[in-house]
């Protein structure tokens, strides 16, 4: 899936004041993504807000991304959950024929065992049409998925690759040397992102990326191409925005740093508050220096 290597982003759902869905943002937001060199996006991530999201809203999102975006970049959606029959059944309702991959997080709060998350992405990736990416963020679930049972679930048909965001470099490392080099490892924490890519990972599935796209999508370009010292430029030119987008959650950050740049409003739906006067001001400041 060469298509796949590079930088995606994962998309904020941009809310109106009355917090329903902004089409009007969202469509500015794909259109900002592929004029600064983003190479896919994930839509309906956890960025994206999706558990605060109903049905028709999901839809609405949905249908507004792939329509603007019309087939100019590739598109990868987020499908996942903690009971493995719920994300079967959705998987095989859900029209796909407009995405690439399907992005899939590993099963949250239940805390499965090793053997019980291969077994559930075993299950997933058998109810796919589409190419499963796994997702492994520890942070949120409460479990992480060991490089061992990645380099199982490498050999899984339909999984293609993993989005790697427990923040140890030394465990994607691990995982990057287990498995084939065929199989996407793709950094989902930003700031190791660079590393990651130097190290024989595939690019990133990026927060900040969305907010500063062409410099991020120029510094995973540069790792890929081993011109380490200029991607090191950009990676510590962007850095000290990526501590602050995430200083108070996500989507907080990124959000705040967008209203900012006049894409969206900075609008969140409980039970996330938008950025305090204090982080605004610091990435107000960021982005004016930048």
């Amino acid at each position: 899936m060469n298509k796949l290597i590079g930088t995606g982003v994962a998309l904020i759902t941009p809310f109106k004041d009355d917090l329903s869905v902004d089409v009007e943002a969202l469509k500015k937001l794909v259109n900002f993504q592929i004029d600064n060199g983003i190479d896919y996006m994930v839509v309906l991530g956890t960025t994206g807000e999706s558990a605060t999201l109903n049905s028709q809203e999901k839809q609405l999102v949905i249908d507004t991304i792939v329509s603007e975006n019309n087939g100019r970049i590739p598109l990868v959606l987020g499908i996942g959950g903690n009971c493995t029959a719920k994300v079967v059944e959705e998987l095989k309702s859900t029209e796909l024929s407009a995405f690439d991959a399907v992005l899939s997080v590993s099963p949250y709060y239940n805390k499965p065992s090793q053997e019980g998350i291969f077994q559930h992405y075993k299950a997933v990736a058998a109810a796919s049409s589409k190419p499963v990416i796994m997702y492994n963020v520890p942070g949120r679930t409460g479990s992480n998925m060991l490089p061992e049972t990645v380099q199982r679930l490498s050999r899984v048909e339909n999984i293609i690759g993993i989005k790697e965001a427990a923040g140890d470099i030394v465990q994607a490392m691990k995982m990057i040397d287990l498995v084939g080099e065929d199989f996407l490892v793709i950094s989902g924490d930003d700031m190791i992102t660079l590393p990651m890519v130097l190290a024989g990972g595939h690019g990133v599935i990026s927060v900040i990326g969305q907010g500063l796209p062409a410099e991020f999508s120029r510094m995973v370009k540069l790792g890929l191409e081993r011109k380490v010292n200029e991607a090191y430029q950009l990676h510590y030119k962007v850095a000290p925005s990526i501590d602050l987008i995430f200083a108070e959650g996500n989507p907080v950050g990124i959000k705040a740093l967008l209203e900012k740049k006049g894409i969206v409003k900075n609008n969140l739906r409980l039970p996330l508050v938008r950025s305090t006067d204090g982080l605004s001001q610091k990435i107000n400041a960021f982005v004016d220096a930048f």
